[in-house]
């Protein structure tokens, strides 16, 4: 209480002055028309501002739930798109198959761990056995490729990333088709090694570099990058630099995908081999 009456005493003055300034402008805008409409106006503009900035506050820090439903529609489309635009002919389609011709689960998860800084870097997510996720499973982002699923526990998941030096991926350039081996060279996380492209064929900064769909792993189409630059060595192929779509700094949230039909295929190709 003391306090609060040596704050009085010290500020009256300023207090009176701005009672009598707000009494004047009441007065002011009361008693004529032009002047009360612009004192509305004024106020009616400052509140807006003021709920503009609370709503953009209240936006941002509610962006990670955004996201993450964002990321799980996402991948609810993905698994409708898969049932619905296969194209199969109906006269081979079995009445035992449950998914209705679909050859691609998709299931959403979180990254929880990474690394870009080793030679062989992995990430963790978090889905496991329980959830569906497996071995040898495909793991994108915004249709980037992030890497293969190589170990679960029961709510956990470990993927080799792109990232590795172990890691080898069949791509293709989407204007000519011509198909090499992805791989990481162990220097810049945004970029990869694209080689077994022919020096014969022309190759352009900026074409797209695209899944093929031949390990069974990955689904044909997905994209991994874009030309960077290239240059002949000796040899009969190039060496091309890839940006990467997938920006590995900022791997979040992530797509599991999981090829039905790979045993299938494994399997008749070990007859082959």
């Amino acid at each position: 209480m003391r306090n609060l009456l040596n704050f009085l005493i010290r500020f009256n003055n300023l207090i009176i002055f701005l009672i009598l300034e707000g009494f004047a402008i009441y007065l002011l805008a009361a008693g004529n028309s032009y002047h009360n409409t612009r004192v509305v106006n004024e106020i009616r503009g400052i509140t807006q501002g003021i709920g503009e900035k609370i709503n953009k506050t209240r936006n941002y820090l509610n962006l990670r739930e955004i996201n993450q439903s964002l990321a799980t529609e996402n991948v609810a489309l993905r698994n409708s798109i898969e049932r619905l635009g296969r194209k199969e002919n109906p006269v081979f389609f079995s009445v035992t198959d449950s998914v209705h011709r679909q050859q691609y689960s998709h299931t959403q998860a979180e990254v929880v761990e990474n690394s870009v800084n080793r030679q062989k870097n992995f990430f963790t997510i978090n889905k496991g056995k329980l959830q569906g996720i497996s071995t040898d499973m495909a793991v994108t982002a915004f249709n980037g490729v992030a890497g293969v699923v190589v170990g679960c526990s029961d709510n956990y998941s470990v993927a080799m990333s792109l990232l590795n030096l172990d890691f080898r991926l069949s791509v293709r350039i989407k204007s000519n088709g011509y198909f090499g081996s992805l791989s990481w060279d162990g220097r810049d996380y945004r970029y990869a090694v694209l080689g077994e492209i022919p020096q014969h064929i022309i190759v352009n900064a900026g074409d797209t570099i695209e899944t093929t769909g031949y390990s069974a792993i990955f689904p044909e189409g997905l994209i991994v990058g874009t030309v960077r630059d290239y240059e002949k060595r000796g040899g009969d192929f190039y060496r091309i630099t890839i940006s990467l779509m997938t920006d590995f700094k900022k791997l979040h949230y992530v797509d599991v995908i999981g090829n039905l039909k790979k045993s299938e295929k494994v399997e008749l190709e070990k007859q082959f081999k």
